[in-house]
C-alpha cells in the first residue's frame, strides 16, 4: 500500500516520503509545505484573496482529486486542513490513502464532531472504510463554501458541531451552509449545490466538476497571472510596511535601552562601553558627596513584611530620584536604605558642586517631612544626611554588571558625616562650608562642636536665603542618644507587641 502511494506523482498531491514507527509512535512522513493548510490561509486576514485567486486554489483541488479518482482511490477524509499550500500558492492534497494505512496497522483515528463537518450524510449514517467517490465530492462542496466565504463550515448556523452532525444525519430539514449570491459567480454556486446533493447518485464526478469549473473560468488564465502579480505587489507593500513598523519599534526599544543605560552609568562611560573602549579611572579634584540613610531602618524592617520594606524603599527613592533630577548631581548608588549622590562627578561644574548637593539636600529634607509609609502612616521616616567635599577617583568596576564607583578619603569622610549626624539634620564638613561660603549665596550654617577633644568642628546646614519650604523639626535627643534607633513610643500600638515579642 505504501509503495502504491509513493508511486503517485501529481503537482497537486503532497508526496508521501515514508512511514515512521519507533517506541510505540506511528507517523506518516510527508513533504512540508511553507504556507500551511488551506484553512490557515483562509483564516489569515492579512492575505487578500480575490475570486481569481480562490478559483485557482479550487482548480488545484479539483485536479488533485480527479487524479486520485482516476487511480481508483477515494480520499475519505477530505477537508480544508489536509489541503496544503506551498510557497508558490499551489494547493496540494495530503492524507490520501491514510485510512488504508491505519487499517493495515490496526490503528484508528478518534474523530471529533468538528472533524465530521465535511463528511457526506450517507457516510455519517453508514461509515465506509476509506470513503467513497461521492463522499469526496460532498467534502469538496464544503471546502468550496469555505473558500468562497472564508469562514468555517456551517459557521452561520451558530450551533455546536455535534448538533450540526445530527442534523446532517437525519433530515429534513436539509442542513447545508449558506452563502451570499454575490460572493462567487452564479455557475460556481450552482456547481457547489450539485456537489452537496443529498442523493449521492446525483452528485457530479470530479471529471464533470473539472469540465464545469474550467468553463466557469474560461479565458481567465491571464487574469489569474495578473491576480498573482497583484498579490505579490500587495505582499511586497505589506512587507515594506511591516519592516517600517518593526524598525520604528526597534528604534523605540533602542531609545529605552539607552535611557536605561544612561540611568545606570554616566553617558560618557556608557558610550565608551558600547564602543568597546576601556574606561580608565579618572581623578576629580573637586566634588561633593551626599550620603543618607533611614534612622531605625532595622526596626522598621522587623515591624514590616519583606514586600512592605521593598515598597517603602521604592516609594522613598522614587521621590528622591524626582528631586535629584532638578539638580546638577549624579546618583551613584543605593544599598539598602543608604542613598549616595555626587556632584562634580562625572560632569565637572567648577565650585558649584557643593551648592548643588546642598540645595538638593534641603529639598530632600523638606520632602521627607511630608513622606508617609503606606503600611504604617502614623510612623514618621527620619533620615540622617552627611555631606563632604574633596577629591575623588571614579571608575567602572566589573564586566558582567559594571558599576560606576567612587573611591578616596572623601567617600569615607562623607559616609562618616552621615553616620555621626542626627535625625532630620544635614551634617556638613568644614571643606564643604568653605566652598559654600565662597559662593556667597547665603547658606544658614550652625557650628556643631567637636564630639571628641582635639577633633575638627563640624556643621549643620539649616537653610538658605530664599528657601522657604518648611523643614521637619529634629527630635529632642537631650535625654539620651537615639540618633540610630526608634523609641518604643514611636512604634504603632498594633505592631508594638510583635516588636517586644521578637526582642524577647
Amino acid at each position: 500500500m505504501v509503495c502504491f502511494l509513493r508511486e503517485m506523482r501529481h503537482e497537486n498531491l503532497n508526496l508521501y516520503l515514508g512511514l515512521f514507527l519507533d517506541s510505540g509512535i506511528f507517523a506518516v512522513v510527508v513533504e512540508h509545505l511553507l504556507r500551511g493548510s488551506l484553512a490557515d490561509l483562509l483564516a489569515d486576514s492579512n492575505v487578500r484573496l480575490d475570486w481569481m485567486f480562490k478559483s485557482s486554489l479550487l482548480m488545484d483541488l479539483i485536479k488533485g482529486m480527479k487524479y486520485l479518482h482516476l487511480r481508483g482511490l477515494s480520499h475519505g477524509r477530505l477537508k480544508s486542513t489536509n489541503c496544503l499550500v506551498d510557497g508558490r500558492f499551489v494547493l496540494k492534497i495530503t492524507d490520501y490513502g491514510l485510512p488504508m494505512i491505519l487499517h493495515a496497522q490496526n490503528l484508528s483515528l478518534l474523530k471529533e464532531p468538528q472533524d465530521l463537518l465535511w463528511t457526506a450524510p450517507e457516510l455519517l449514517r453508514n461509515p465506509v472504510q476509506g470513503g467513497t467517490f461521492a463522499g469526496d465530492v460532498f467534502s469538496f462542496s464544503i471546502i468550496v463554501h469555505e473558500v468562497i466565504s472564508r469562514s468555517l463550515p456551517y459557521a452561520m448556523m451558530d450551533m455546536p458541531a455535534h448538533e450540526i452532525v445530527e442534523h446532517l444525519k437525519e433530515p429534513p430539514p436539509l442542513c447545508r451552509p449558506v452563502v451570499s449570491v454575490d460572493e462567487a459567480p452564479p455557475d460556481c454556486l450552482i456547481l457547489m449545490n450539485e456537489c452537496w446533493n443529498e442523493d449521492p447518485e446525483k452528485r457530479p464526478s470530479f471529471d464533470d466538476i473539472f469540465k464545469q469549473f474550467r468553463g466557469i473560468n474560461r479565458c481567465k488564465r491571464a487574469n489569474i497571472i495578473d491576480s498573482m502579480l497583484r498579490m505579490l505587489e500587495q505582499y511586497s507593500s505589506n512587507l515594506e510596511d511591516l519592516i517600517r513598523e518593526r524598525t520604528d519599534e526597534l528604534e523605540i526599544e533602542r531609545t529605552k535601552t539607552e535611557r536605561l543605560i544612561g540611568q545606570l552609568l554616566p553617558k560618557s562611560v556608557a558610550q565608551a562601553l558600547k564602543k568597546g573602549k576601556p574606561v580608565q579611572p579618572e581623578h576629580y579634584s573637586d566634588a561633593t558627596l551626599y550620603f543618607s540613610d533611614i534612622v531605625g531602618f532595622t526596626t522598621i524592617s522587623a515591624l514590616s513584611e519583606p514586600i512592605e520594606v521593598v515598597d517603602l524603599l521604592n516609594d522613598l527613592y522614587t521621590m528622591f530620584d524626582a528631586i535629584i533630577a532638578t539638580h546638577d548631581v549624579y546618583k551613584v548608588e543605593t544599598i539598602g536604605d543608604a542613598y549616595m549622590v555626587a556632584s562634580g562627578v562625572p560632569n565637572r561644574n567648577g565650585n558649584r558642586h557643593a551648592a548643588e548637593v546642598s540645595n538638593m539636600s534641603l529639598d530632600i529634607l523638606h520632602s521627607i517631612g511630608e513622606f508617609k509609609i503606606k503600611h504604617m502612616p502614623e510612623m514618621k521616616v527620619k533620615i540622617r544626611i552627611g555631606l563632604h567635599s574633596g577629591p575623588v577617583v571614579a571608575g567602572v568596576v566589573g564586566l558582567m554588571m559594571p558599576r560606576y564607583c567612587l573611591f578616596g578619603d572623601t567617600v569615607t569622610t562623607a559616609s562618616l558625616m552621615e553616620s555621626t549626624g542626627l535625625p532630620y539634620r544635614i551634617h556638613i564638613s568644614l571643606s564643604t562650608v568653605k566652598v559654600l561660603t565662597s559662593l556667597k549665596v547665603g547658606y544658614h550654617i550652625n557650628t556643631r562642636e567637636a564630639q571628641v577633644k582635639g577633633s575638627e568642628d563640624t556643621y549643620w546646614l539649616m537653610g538658605r536665603d530664599g528657601f522657604t519650604k518648611p523643614l521637619p523639626v529634629p527630635p529632642d535627643l537631650s535625654g539620651g542618644s537615639r540618633n540610630h534607633g526608634i523609641s518604643l513610643e514611636e512604634i504603632p500600638v498594633e505592631r508594638r507587641q510583635k516588636f517586644l515579642e521578637d526582642k524577647k
